[in-house]
Order: C-alpha cells, then sequence, then structure tokens
C-alpha cells in the first residue's frame, strides 16, 4: 500500500470513528444525552417539528405535522410525567395526511411550569382549551385522544367543551371508579393506611432499579432496556420528580381522583375507548363504565397488553384511531345526505 493510499484510509477510518466513539462515550457516561438525540432523530424522521404557542405569559410546546386539511386535525394528550415525544410511535404509522399536533401538558417538557399553576384535572383542562385557542385549532371541530391522565384530561375537555371537537379517543383514562380495583390502586390503598407521610410512589423512581419496576407495572410486554439506557432515563427524570410528587398528590386529591365519572355523562361526541387487558395501574373494567355512559361508544380491548398501550402497540393503536376517524366521517357523510 503506497503512502498516499495509507493516508486514505487513515483519514476514512477516523472519520467512521470519531461518531462511533462519540455514540459510545454517550452510551455510558452520557445516556441522558442520548436519549435527547434518539427523540429529535425521530422528531425529523417523522416530520414532527416542535413549535410554542403563547396564551398571555403562559408559553406551549408542541409538536405537529401537517395542515389543516378535509380530515380532522388530531390533538394527543400524553400521560403523568411523560411529554409530547410519547407519541412519536404512533406516529409513525398514522397518515401523512393528518394534521397531527401533540402538545407537552402544563408543566411538562418545554410548557411553562409555574408553582402558582392549577394542576388538578380541571386546571389542566382549562389550559388545553387556551392551547386549542392560541393555534385556532378549534376554527373547525378536531379528534381528541389522550392515555391515562391524558385521557382523563381529554375526557373532561370533551364534556365541557363539545363544540371543539368531532370526536374523542381516550385510551385507559384516569379518573374513574373502576369495579375492579388495580395493582397500583392497591398499592396506593396500602401506602395511605401505613400513615408514611412521604411514600415511595411507583410512577416517580429515583434509581434505575425503580425505573424498570416502574415499567413492568406498566407494561405487560417485557422491555428489554441496557442499564445505560434506564440510568438515562432517570437522570432525564429527576430534576422533575419534586414536581411529579405534586401534580400527583392534586390528581389523587378528592377535585380530581373522579372527575370524568361524574363528567363522562356529558360527553356527546362519538367517543372511541381503548385498554390494555392486562393493564395493572387503571383497571380495564373501567371500559365498560365508559362504555355504559356514552351512548353508541367503540370498546377495544387488546390482549396481552398493559397500561402502555402507546408503547405497547402502536402500530394497532393508530390502525384503531385511523379506522375509527373513517367510520366517523362516512356516519356523517351518510347524515349529510339523508
Amino acid at each position: 500500500m503506497d503512502l498516499d493510499a495509507l493516508n486514505m484510509f487513515l483519514i476514512a477510518g477516523g472519520t467512521l470513528l470519531i461518531p462511533i466513539l462519540a455514540f459510545v462515550t454517550s452510551f455510558f457516561l452520557w445516556p441522558a444525552a442520548l436519549i435527547k438525540i434518539y427523540y429529535w432523530y425521530w422528531r425529523r424522521a417523522l416530520g414532527m417539528q416542535v413549535k410554542y404557542a403563547n396564551y398571555g405569559n403562559y408559553r406551549f410546546c408542541y409538536t405537529c405535522r401537517g395542515r389543516p386539511g378535509p380530515k380532522p386535525s388530531i390533538l394527543m394528550l400524553h400521560g403523568f410525567s411523560a411529554h409530547k415525544d410519547m407519541w412519536l410511535a404512533i406516529a409513525k404509522f398514522l397518515p401523512k395526511n393528518f394534521h397531527l399536533i401533540c402538545v407537552d401538558l402544563p408543566g411538562h417538557e418545554g410548557t411553562t411550569r409555574s408553582p402558582l399553576d392549577d394542576f388538578s384535572i380541571s386546571g389542566q383542562v382549562k389550559r388545553i382549551h387556551q392551547f386549542v385557542e392560541s393555534i385556532n385549532l378549534n376554527k373547525r371541530p378536531f379528534h381528541l385522544v389522550g392515555t391515562s391522565m391524558g385521557g382523563c384530561v381529554a375526557g373532561v375537555y370533551a364534556a365541557q367543551y363539545p363544540k371543539d371537537i368531532c370526536s374523542v379517543t381516550l385510551i385507559c383514562p384516569a379518573g374513574l371508579q373502576y369495579p375492579t380495583e388495580s395493582k397500583f390502586l392497591k398499592h396506593l390503598q396500602d401506602l395511605k393506611e401505613s400513615g408514611d407521610e412521604n411514600p415511595k410512589i411507583p410512577l416517580i423512581p429515583s434509581t434505575a432499579e425503580e425505573m424498570e419496576q416502574m415499567m413492568k407495572l406498566c407494561s405487560y410486554v417485557r422491555f428489554k432496556i441496557p442499564p445505560q439506557v434506564l440510568q438515562g432515563l432517570i437522570d432525564v427524570r429527576i430534576p422533575h420528580n419534586e414536581f411529579y410528587r405534586k401534580l400527583f398528590l392534586d390528581l389523587v386529591d378528592e377535585k380530581s381522583r373522579h372527575i370524568l365519572q361524574e363528567k363522562m355523562n356529558k360527553i356527546t361526541v362519538p367517543a372511541q375507548i381503548i385498554w390494555g387487558r392486562q393493564d395493572q395501574v387503571l383497571d380495564v373494567s373501567g371500559a365498560d363504565v365508559l362504555s355504559n355512559a356514552i351512548p353508541g361508544s367503540q370498546v377495544e380491548i387488546l390482549e396481552n397488553c398493559g397500561h402502555s398501550v402507546v408503547m405497547e402497540r402502536p402500530r394497532k393503536t393508530a390502525k384503531l384511531i385511523t379506522d375509527f376517524l373513517s367510520s366517523v366521517q362516512t356516519t356523517e357523510n351518510n347524515k349529510k345526505h339523508d
């Protein structure tokens, strides 16, 4: 090999080696940074743009793809301690011609977090309505999707602002009285009876081991996650754990605990209910509670699936939402021609 060829080989090898070393270093030393890069990459790959909207001095952070068209826009509300990027798994399988919006709920990720804010379900519903108005989303009725805490917010929003939306999808929502008590709710009851003033809440992990236990609680599917990634997930969450604790206490307070139960009879738009059969956080028996209260609602129970429906069955969930929207549009078109 001549000297020029050797130099080219070394330069090419060095060019490849630098990003590989950067990746390996990040994986072992800064896993949290790697997780942020992961979300950044998938947002770009899926065409999701990060944007901001202001309502007075309050700022909302959201991602969106596409523009309003003949089909209803879709607004997606994440669960407790999550953020807008949790919907990327679903966005991957939704048609590209849908106008899709995923917003950080109050206090989460890029949306304003103020100690003066009301983080009860009613307070969050009010904020989401402000967000909808700030981007003029309610110029035409849109489809609202929410999971867990976000499902409760979505359900109460549908009850309070029926003219804003054309339909709603509730994925294992909080805020109900469940005929069968889940493993998680039983644990909360035990903590309450113990009298511990600062109990460990399973949904607010502070170590990699606790993170793994939380994932086992939330998912029926057993994801194999490297310890470094678990640590990265914890590193991202720990700075926010004090807020999560305050939020959690607001959610289990009398004001919010059963608010969807109290409002569900006022939901008049077409409703879709999706639940994981093996949900250990909020029992699947809640699906019957909702379907009995909302006339004509469609219920989809996913087998071999836990509370993290969006993560465990993203392709199936996206198809169910797409099919549901098609059926709602078909029904509306038939009414117009009758």
